[in-house]
Order: C-alpha cells, then structure tokens, then sequence
C-alpha cells in the first residue's frame, strides 16, 4: 500500500455515463506509478468509496499499455440523467470525487 497521497496527485480522470451506469477512467501521469494504482484501486476499495452512492456492481479493466484502468459502476447515478434532479452527481462530478480519494 503507498503513502497517504491523493489519486489526483498521480493521475487524471475522464468519465462517461448512460442511463444508471458511469464509467471513470484513471489514466496514469507517469508510467512507473501505474503497478502502485492497480494495487491501490481494486474493485473494493473503489465501491467503498462510492459507498454513498450505493453501486450494485463494480468492475474494473486494466489497460497497461496506456497506462490507465477503467472503472465501470452500476446504479450510481439516481435512475440517469434524465431520471434524476440531482444534476451534480453526474458524470464529472464523480470523477473528480474518484480523484480525491487517498490511496
């Protein structure tokens, strides 16, 4: 386990949503940090801290030759864009809580 530092210290984020689903790439700064990421973010660790958004699922698929991971979430996002009044949770938003997670 690394030192208490924050993801967005060692890597930048970009999201997609559709409908109850979101997906959050984690994309390394620097290739040597990428093996400390994927022992940091495992599918556990990522559905704890989302734990207030109450995913059913977690899954998480390594991408090493970008140096990156992307995390894809069910039931996150209050029924959808279209679904929710709660515009702020979506898409964007819960990337840049993803980056604030220590690690």
């Amino acid at each position: 386990m690394m030192s208490d530092v924050t993801l967005y210290e060692l890597a930048h984020a970009r999201t997609g949503d559709k409908g109850n689903r979101i997906n959050i790439s984690v994309i390394a700064f620097e290739p040597a940090d990428y093996p400390k990421l994927v022992e940091a973010l495992t599918e556990e660790r990522v559905a704890a801290h989302f734990a207030s958004r109450r995913p059913s699922a977690v899954k998480r698929y390594l991408l090493p030759k970008l140096h990156a991971m992307n995390f894809v979430m069910d039931d996150v996002l209050d029924g959808g864009v279209n679904d929710s009044l709660n515009l702020d949770m979506h898409g964007k938003s819960l990337s840049f809580h993803f980056l604030s997670m220590k690690i």
